[in-house]
């Protein structure tokens, strides 16, 4: 079940409103998945297994490159986003900086820190967005 809100671009003052249609909880879950797996196959063909000391910086340049780089990139997401038809934006739909998507990328270490409870905010906010999504001012819409 997905929710539609109209807003207007703040660029354009008498611009027609545009039709949004957040991404639910369970769709971004599958998009995490498939990131994970993703990332996952990447760091053990990098470190053999091996998630100590110098790997674990290698590997977590690697997530904040695989995240950063592609969500501020033309195509708005990341691999698994791609897969389940969603992209990142700012609150006004357009395409984030490679600043805002690094500290969107961060901010999810605080949504895991706090048990998990930001990301269980995206089933329960408005606008679909968990805590990293507010603290970034994103949002993760479905693709048209």
């Amino acid at each position: 079940m997905s929710e539609t809100v109209d807003y207007v671009e703040a660029a354009q003052p008498q611009a027609t409103p545009v039709s949004v249609a957040y991404a639910g909880f369970w769709r971004r879950v599958l998009a995490a998945i498939i990131d994970g797996i993703i990332l996952s196959a990447i760091f053990w063909i990098i470190g053999g297994g091996d998630f100590s000391g110098a790997s674990w910086i290698v590997t977590t340049a690697i997530a904040w490159l695989y995240y950063a780089l592609l969500e501020s990139s033309a195509k708005q997401a990341t691999l698994g986003k791609m897969a389940v038809g969603v992209i990142v934006t700012n609150e006004d739909g357009k395409r984030i900086s490679i600043l805002r998507a690094t500290g969107r990328h961060f901010a999810k270490w605080i949504s895991a820190i706090i048990l998990c409870i930001g990301f269980i905010m995206v089933a329960f906010t408005e606008k679909k967005q968990g805590l990293h999504d507010m603290l970034a001012d994103t949002l993760v819409v479905k693709v048209k």
